[in-house]
């Protein structure tokens, strides 16, 4: 009779799973109208969100500045 010392023992290890997509970057302000016809400064381009950890999101907060009136 077998014992329980005689029987390989089997550990299943999880395999590492993917964390989310980090978040959206936020999309730059248009460009306003310059005075005298100019053409207005192009907004900035979002920031691209974290890649996801599998446990945690980072959310980074951007300030997005108000278009120039």
């Amino acid at each position: 009779m077998l014992s329980a010392c005689d029987r390989p023992v089997v550990v299943a290890v999880p395999a590492p799973v993917a964390g989310p997509a980090g978040p959206a970057g936020v999309a730059g302000s248009a460009g306003s109208d310059g005075s005298k016809g100019d053409a207005g400064i192009q907004g900035n381009e979002g920031v691209k969100g974290d890649a996801g950890d599998g446990t945690t999101v980072i959310v980074v907060p951007v300030e997005v500045s108000a278009p120039a009136q």
